[in-house]
């Protein structure tokens, strides 16, 4: 039996994390749920599942998940975000392969299952996200992104894949999801300024329809609704204000001279 870590970050999430945390209930010893700051119970709720809470303010996605990993005392760990819930045959599937003393991989995939609100089952052909979740740290480590939260591993890395997915619950509501892309076009634009990447100003006139057309139909949210439609505009719209606030950005500074 090789022992692992698991973690989540949070930031007010009482409303999802009891549903993730049950079905990850007794396969470790070391559950860590690292949060911002909840002012809704999210913190004593975690507790009541046995984890170990650490207070951290908010430095990004990849900043903070990089952090989580510090506090596991393991070096596999397996993460999930707060708005996830782990399939039984995923469960299977980890707890098969944690109970190995030699595991052939460093780092496993999972898929990821994206429902908006009122589907109980998505479409067979409905878009599907792929993302390494279970890993050794001596391996990989998230990248320290503020926005792109993704496993970064060394050269000659072999990843597999866990049987069964994760259900992403990340849209509550049209509006919710909304306020969440505009966090995430201001720390976009942020990290694309700290880095020095440029941004052509022509965007501004393709970004939306080139970014609606990959949600609506590439990632096939045609299939899935009027709520496929609305999701796809939202998308869009993120997509186009990452450029327009990156551009205003640039006016600001340039009047400033």
């Amino acid at each position: 039996m090789t022992p692992f870590s698991i973690f989540v970050i949070t930031y007010n999430e009482r409303e999802r994390l009891g549903a993730t945390l049950e079905v990850l209930r007794g396969l470790t010893d070391d559950l860590v749920v690292v949060d911002s700051g909840s002012t809704d119970g999210t913190q004593e709720l975690a507790k009541t599942f046995g984890a170990q809470v650490i207070h951290r303010d908010w430095t990004g996605y990849g900043e903070q998940k990089r952090f989580a990993e510090t506090c596991c005392r393991h070096n596999w760990i397996f993460t999930v975000d707060a708005d996830e819930v782990a399939s039984p045959e995923l469960v299977k599937a980890l707890s098969a392969v944690m109970s190995r003393d030699a595991i052939p991989y460093d780092g496993y995939k999972v898929r990821i299952l994206k429902y908006f609100p009122g589907e109980k089952r998505l479409n067979r052909w409905a878009h599907r996200n792929t993302y390494v979740r279970l890993y050794r740290k001596d391996k990989g480590r998230y990248s320290p992104s503020p926005v792109h939260d993704v496993v970064e591993f060394g050269p000659g890395a072999r990843i597999g894949r866990l049987k069964g997915h994760l259900d992403h619950y990340s849209v509550m509501s049209i509006g919710q999801e909304l306020l969440k892309l505009n966090r995430y076009a201001d720390l976009f634009v942020e990290d694309r300024i700290n880095r020095g990447s440029g941004m052509s100003f022509f965007r501004l006139w393709v970004e939306f329809p080139l970014a609606f057309f990959k949600a609506y139909v590439i990632r096939r949210y045609v299939l899935r609704g009027r709520y496929g439609f609305m999701v796809s505009m939202n998308y869009a719209f993120y997509r186009h204000l990452r450029v327009a606030k990156y551009v205003e950005r640039q006016i600001i500074a340039s009047l400033k001279q």
